[in-house]
C-alpha cells in the first residue's frame, strides 16, 4: 500500500463489434480485451489450439483451425482504466496458420527423446552436460527433464567434492558454480580463488575471457551474506564487461548487455526465452533440436495460459467487482501475471488460477484503502475483518460488504478445494493473513491521515506486511499441498525469512520506482521519504542507493535461504525466488506512468506465438 489519495478512476469503452458471432469461450476473451486495447479480432485469433486429448499435462483446449492475426493497437497496463477502444479494421501484418495435428506432437515427442539421448552421450561429467543444462533452463524447458538434469548435477557435485575444483577454465568453474547453488547444493565459494593472484586480486589476462567473464558474473548473483569473494568477483567482472562493450562484435555486445541488465539467477526464463532464443548460437548439434522444442513448447504452454485467462475471466466477470467498486483497479490480465511467474511448471495451471483470486482482492483491498474508504470506516472494516464476521458488516457501506463477501466466499473455495486434495483446512491460516495485511493497511491509512512520517525501520517492519507477499505465498503453501503438517502451517504462518526477504524486496522495489503507481497522484510515502526525514541532510541519491544496498543483502539473505534446510518444497522456494525476479517488471514505471517492460512480455507470452 502506498500513501495515494485520488478521485474515481473511470473505466471507458466504446466498442461497435457484435460478440454474438463467436464462440462462447471467445466472448470471455473480449471482456478482458477491451479494457487492455487489444481488438477483438487479435484475440479470436490468437489462440492457438491443443488437439483434443494430446499433450494432457499441458493442458487442452478446444479450439482448431485458428489463424493468428497480429494487432498494432497501442494498449498500456497503466491506463487500463480510460482506455477507449476502437477496433482495429485493417491489419498491416501477415496472418499466420498454427494448429496443432498428430503430426506435431509426434515430432515434439521425437526431439523430446532426442534431448534425453544427447544427455546419455556426452555423460554425466563433462561441460557440455553443463552447458546443455544452461540453455534448457534459460528456454524454459527444463521441467521436461528433471531427471537428466538432476543425474548430471549430482555427479557434478560429487566430481567437485571429491577431487576439489582445479579446473583452470573460468567458464566451466563458474557454470558448475551457479548451477549446483541455484538447484540448491552447497557449493564454497571459494572455488574461485584459483583465478587470483598472489596479492588476492582476480587476474587481469581474464580480461579477454568474454565467457568465462559472462559466467563469473552471473554466478555472482547467487552469493550470501559474509561472501566477500563472490562480492569482489561481481565488481570485477561488470567492470571488465562494461569496459570492453565498444570493443566486441555486435552479438557478443547484446549477449554482454543482456547479462548485466537480466543476470539469469535474478530472471523469469519463461520471460526472457524468445531473447534467449535470439542469441542462441554455438557448434553443438543438439542446439536445432533444442531450438525447435523450445518454439514448440512456447506455443503449448501459451495455449494453456489463454484457457486460464478465460477462466479468470469469466470469474472476475461472475463476480461483478468491477461494476460495483468502479473505484478500485480492473486489471485481472495483469493480476495473472503474477502466478504466470511464481509457477512456471505447466502442469500447475490450476494453482495458477486460484492463486489469481487472492491476488486480485490484495489489489481491491489496497484501492479501498487508498482510494476510498474514509479513515472511520477503514477501522470499522478492519475490525470486522479481525472478528471475520459477516453480521459486523452489515453496519458498513455497501461496497464494503461486497468485498468482505467476495473475500469469505474465495478463502472458503480454496479452503474447501485444499482439504479435498490434501486432507488439511487451511481456513484459520488464510484468514490470519488477510487480517494481518488489513492491520498493516490500517497502520498506513493512520500515518497518512496524521500525517506521520515513521522511522524507516518502522515503516519497512509494517510494509512487509501491507506488500501482500505473505498473503500471496500462505495460499501457494497451501494451493501446491507438499509437506502440510502442523508444524510447517505454524512456521508459514510465522512469517519466515524466506517470505519476509522477497516482501522486503517488492517494498523497497516499490518504493523505489521512478514514477507513481497507475496513475496515483498524492502524498507519496515510502521508505526513501521516511529516511530522508530521519538522516537530516542525506540527499535523495543516497538514500535511493541505501535502498539499492538493502535490496542487494535481501537477495543474499534470500539466496542463504535457498540453500538452508527448510520444510518447503522447491516449488514454494522457486515461487517465492520467482516472486522477488517479478518485482522489476512489476515496479518498474516509465515517465509516461506505464509499465513498457511487462506489457512487452504480457504480448510476447500470450498472444506471440512461434511461426511453426
Amino acid at each position: 500500500m502506498k500513501f495515494y489519495k485520488f478521485g474515481p478512476l473511470c473505466c471507458i469503452s466504446n466498442t461497435n463489434f457484435n460478440p454474438s458471432f463467436y464462440p462462447s469461450e471467445l466472448k470471455l476473451l473480449f471482456l478482458l480485451a477491451l479494457p487492455m486495447g487489444f481488438s477483438p479480432a487479435f484475440y479470436a485469433c490468437s489462440i492457438p489450439p491443443v488437439g483434443p486429448n494430446k499433450f494432457t499435462e499441458l493442458g487442452q483446449s478446444k479450439f482448431n483451425n485458428v489463424v493468428l492475426v497480429p494487432t498494432a493497437q497501442k494498449w498500456s497496463i497503466a491506463h487500463d482504466h480510460t482506455l477507449v477502444y476502437k477496433p482495429l479494421r485493417k491489419h498491416n501484418h501477415q496472418s499466420q496458420h498454427l494448429s496443432f495435428t498428430d503430426e506435431f506432437y509426434i515430432k515434439h515427442a521425437q526431439r523430446l527423446d532426442e534431448i534425453r539421448n544427447v544427455f546419455s552421450e556426452v555423460g554425466e561429467d563433462t561441460l557440455e552436460g553443463l552447458m546443455m543444462i544452461d540453455a534448457i533452463q534459460r528456454l524454459g524447458i527444463d521441467y521436461h527433464f528433471k531427471e537428466e538434469i538432476e543425474a548430471v548435477l549430482q555427479r557434478q557435485y560429487m566430481k567437485a567434492s571429491n577431487h576439489g575444483e582445479s579446473i583452470q577454465d573460468l567458464y566451466e568453474v563458474a557454470l558448475r558454480f551457479r548451477l549446483l547453488r541455484q538447484e540448491g547444493y552447497h557449493v564454497p565459494a571459494d572455488v574461485f580463488n584459483n583465478f587470483k593472484n598472489k596479492e588476492g586480486k582476480f587476474k587481469q589476462n581474464l580480461s579477454k575471457d568474454i565467457k568465462g567473464l559472462l559466467a563469473l558474473y552471473e554466478a555472482s548473483q547467487l552469493s550470501i551474506e559474509g561472501e566477500d569473494i563472490l562480492e569482489e568477483a561481481q565488481r570485477f567482472s561488470s567492470t571488465l564487461l562494461n569496459a570492453g562493450l565498444e570493443h566486441l562484435d555486435h552479438h557478443e555486445a547484446t549477449v554482454v548487455g543482456h547479462t548485466l541488465e537480466h543476470p539469469h539467477h535474478k530472471s523469469l526464463p519463461r520471460f526472457m526465452a524468445k531473447s534467449f532464443l535470439k542469441d542462441f548460437q554455438g557448434p553443438n548439434g543438439w542446439l536445432t533440436v533444442l531450438q525447435e522444442l523450445a518454439k514448440a513448447d512456447f506455443n503449448m504452454v501459451q495455449s494453456i495460459h489463454q484457457q486460464e485467462l478465460l477462466q479468470i475471466s469469466k470469474w472476475w466477470q461472475d463476480r461483478g467487482l468491477a461494476e460495483e467498486l468502479k473505484f478500485a483497479r480492473d486489471q485481472p490480465l495483469k493480476w495473472h501475471m503474477w502466478p504466470m511467474a511464481v509457477l512456471p511448471d505447466p502442469s500447475l495451471s490450476e494453482q495458477r488460477v486460484e492463486l489469481t483470486k487472492p491476488i486480485s482482492m490484495i489489489y481491491i483491498i489496497d484501492d479501498i484503502f487508498d482510494v476510498h474508504g474514509t479513515l472511520d470506516e477503514l477501522t470499522l472494516f478492519t475490525e470486522a475483518v479481525n472478528r471475520w464476521d459477516i453480521a459486523a458488516f452489515e453496519t458498513l457501506p455497501n461496497y464494503m460488504k461486497i468485498c468482505f463477501k467476495t473475500l469469505d466466499e474465495i478463502t472458503n473455495e480454496i479452503s474447501n478445494k485444499v482439504y479435498k486434495e490434501h486432507g488439511w483446512n487451511p481456513v484459520d491460516s488464510l484468514r490470519k493473513t488477510w487480517v494481518s495485511l488489513c492491520n498493516a493497511f490500517l497502520v498506513e491509512a493512520k500515518w497518512f491521515a496524521s500525517g506521520h512520517v515513521p522511522k524507516a525501520h518502522e515503516y519497512l517492519k509494517n510494509g512487509v506486511i501491507s506488500s501482500g507477499v505473505h498473503v500471496v505465498l500462505v495460499h501457494l503453501f497451501f494451493l501446491l499441498g507438499h509437506g502440510i503438517t502442523r508444524g510447517n502451517v505454524d512456521l508459514v504462518d510465522d512469517f519466515p525469512s524466506i517470505i519476509s526477504s522477497t516482501a522486503a524486496i517488492l517494498r523497497l522495489w516499490d518504493d523505489l520506482g521512478s514514477a507513481k503507481d497507475e496513475n496515483q497522484d498524492g502524498h507519496d510515502g515510502s521508505y526513501i521519504e521516511c529516511y530522508i526525514k530521519e538522516h537530516q541532510g542525506s540527499s535523495m541519491e543516497n538514500a535511493r542507493q541505501n535502498v539499492t544496498y538493502m535490496i542487494s543483502d535481501l537477495w543474499k539473505r534470500l539466496n542463504k535461504e535457498c540453500l538452508s534446510q527448510h520444510p518447503f518444497s522447491t516449488s514454494f522456494t522457486k515461487g517465492s525466488l520467482n516472486i522477488a525476479r517479478m518485482v522489476p517488471l512489476m515496479y518498474s514505471y516509465d515517465d509516461n506512468q506505464s509499465l513498457p517492460h511487462l506489457e512487452e512480455h504480457m504480448k510476447s507470452l500470450l498472444f506471440e506465438a512461434f511461426p511453426l
